[in-house]
């Protein structure tokens, strides 16, 4: 038997697990990317050292970061962030985070009452959660309309909002719960009595099994050393790179051929669309017209990120944590702040305060709209009030994202297994994984990607 090809269209994190997978199994495998291998995982000079342009950690209790790092022998180089305190700017001051919350749900409200993040008023709404007891919704739900429900309009608005939204730069009100966040569909589902009652049992399960573990990991010289390493790893397995752009895909029988912007194009036994939902719409369509209509459907935020060199002496905040949110009822620019120089031992210099501010969300892109300038502007007055920044900054780094959030609105998990089964009856061979479909973050990307490597495996042998 001949060796099978497979093509790779995407070079982010997804497409590079999928390939060196691919390769791995013994795949003649070539990755079409035209833009920076790594996709968003960069880290780039700035102000005399490195700093992450996009996502600077991966979650720990999700399993496929941590497992990818040790089969590139990064594991012995990754660290956690030097604190776990962090704020939210609520009613008119910086207050540290509930200790014992769950995504944003209180699991102490004698701590939540302390915080002073919600009023009293705020604390009796959550407390009902209690003593109400809980039904399980039918089906698939906007995390708001049910947490609005049982928590109150404070908790969801000055904590879960921040906390959930803001990991997807979203909207609760308009997010899934059983997509965006499993983790509170279990508890919901969970048969606990109560949200908040779930959250302490999932806690107190997982406190028992590690309680001194990390719950982020990055490797020391970024999260783009993630993505550079499985970058190398995969090309010293053989998988080629072609820098230029898929322009379309072709049936040839039972093969296939992608069309590369240059003109010429790449025969393949099996094609891993690794791409946004746009861009994987517009390919697949040809051959799966009702998968491609769903992909389209799916909505994306723009946001943008703000990195920022001060000098310490013109910060009076102790920085003691790894920063802070900032609820969209707040009406600020910003919708987070992180303390990089705090949050990991290792960055910064004497000093030096590094941050890193967060602009954008979905349904909201007025600050996108400024120029830089404009931009600049609008967030370093937010830091002022915020968190007392004075004095102008020493560097400044600004990093626009357009359209690079993946929006999950309640039902996008049928909507995704409807992707899957239609590609599987109408285009045998061609399939899709990425960030807009099952995860986000960076450790379900990869999952995505070796879940596809694997499914282009089973059909190339079947």
């Amino acid at each position: 038997m001949s060796t099978p090809s497979v093509v790779v269209v995407g070079g982010g994190i997804t497409g590079l697990a999928a390939a060196r997978d691919l390769a791995i199994a013994g795949a003649r495998v070539t990755l079409v990317e035209p833009g920076r291998v790594g996709g968003k995982l960069q880290t780039t000079a700035f102000d005399g050292g490195v700093l992450d342009e996009a996502a600077d950690t991966f979650l720990a209790r999700v399993p496929e970061g941590l497992q990818l790092c040790r089969e590139l022998g990064l594991d012995g180089d990754l660290v956690s962030p030097a604190s776990r305190r962090s704020y939210v700017w609520s009613r008119g001051d910086l207050r540290a985070l509930p200790r014992g919350q769950v995504l944003g749900v209180p699991t102490d409200l004698d701590e939540l009452a302390a915080s002073g993040i919600v009023s009293p008023e705020g604390v009796e709404a959550a407390r009902r959660d209690l003593e109400v007891p809980l039904e399980a919704p039918e089906g698939d739900v906007a995390i708001g309309e049910l947490f609005r429900a049982r928590l109150g309009d404070e908790v969801v608005e000055r904590l879960v909002d921040p906390l959930v939204g803001g990991i997807n730069a979203g909207d609760v009100d308009h997010l899934s719960l059983a997509a965006t966040v499993p983790q509170l569909d279990a508890a919901v589902r969970s048969g606990a009595g109560s949200i908040i009652a779930a959250c302490q049992a999932q806690q107190a399960r997982a406190t028992a099994a590690a309680p001194d573990a990390p719950v982020f990991y990055a490797p020391r010289g970024g999260m783009g050393a993630l993505a550079q390493a499985t970058w190398r790893d995969a090309e010293a397995r053989g998988v080629a790179l072609t820098a230029t752009a898929a322009t379309g895909i072709e049936r040839r029988g039972s093969a296939w051929a992608v069309a590369l912007e240059r003109g010429d194009a790449l025969e393949a036994d099996a094609v891993v669309v690794c791409a946004p939902a746009g861009v994987a719409a517009r390919l697949v369509r040809p051959h799966a017209a009702r998968a491609a209509t769903l992909l389209a459907g799916i909505p994306y935020a723009s946001v943008a990120l703000l990195s920022i060199a001060v000098d310490r002496d013109d910060v009076d905040h102790p920085l003691d944590g790894t920063g802070y949110l900032v609820p969209a009822v707040e009406g600020r620019t910003i919708t987070a702040c992180s303390w990089a120089s705090s949050k990991w031992a290792h960055l910064g210099g004497e000093g030096t305060v590094w941050l890193r501010a967060s602009v954008g969300r979905d349904g909201d892109d007025r600050a996108l709209r400024l120029d830089d300038d404009a931009l600049l502007a609008a967030v370093l007055a937010d830091l002022r009030d915020t968190m007392a920044l004075r004095g102008e900054p020493r560097e400044v780094r600004i990093g626009r994202l357009p359209g690079s959030f993946p929006q999950y609105r309640p039902g996008h998990l049928q909507r995704v297994d409807a992707i899957d089964a239609d590609l599987a009856a109408d285009a045998p061979g061609l399939f899709v994984a990425g960030a807009a479909l099952r995860g986000l973050g960076v450790p379900a990307c990869i999952r995505q990607g070796r879940a596809a490597a694997a499914r282009a495996l089973a059909r190339l042998d079947a």
